[in-house]
């Protein structure tokens, strides 16, 4: 191979990887842009707590972050106990309550998402405590 030749393929090779690496970027970008908007994205739950001596509620709101969430408590609810909150991105939505009763407890708790129960849980006895948690909606 000539000197003209090797030059030729020497640009011809750089070229490719100009535009593959040019390619790997967009994709590396809408990445970015999918996350940032997961991240960022609000979205709404709702909370419904039912039963008989549940002593207290504690849930998830807006604020902090998928590893470390924002907790309000409501102390001795009325039940049956409903809670509409909005909360962002990847924080999954969470709500817990507990009871401890001799006469016995019965809770049960849900998650609502657009119409759709995405957790549902139920427990009793002298002491219970069960949780509904789960995956943030808006995560792809």
């Amino acid at each position: 191979m000539n000197r003209t030749s090797r030059s030729i393929a020497s640009a011809l090779v750089a070229a490719g990887l100009v535009l593959g690496l040019g390619a790997c970027s967009e994709i590396a970008d809408e990445a970015a842009k999918q996350v940032d908007k997961e991240v960022n994205e609000q979205y709404e739950v709702t909370y419904e707590i039912s039963g008989k001596g549940i002593d207290s509620i504690d849930y998830h709101v807006d604020g902090g972050d998928a590893t470390k969430p924002k907790i309000e408590k409501v102390a001795k609810p009325t039940l049956p106990w409903k809670k509409t909150v909005k909360l962002r991105g990847l924080l999954p939505p969470g709500v817990l309550p507990i009871a401890v009763d001799p006469a016995g407890v019965e809770m049960s708790c849900k998650i609502t998402y657009q119409g759709k129960v995405i957790a549902e849980e139920t427990a009793k006895g002298m002491a219970a405590a069960t949780g509904c948690i789960a995956v943030s909606p808006v995560a792809g």
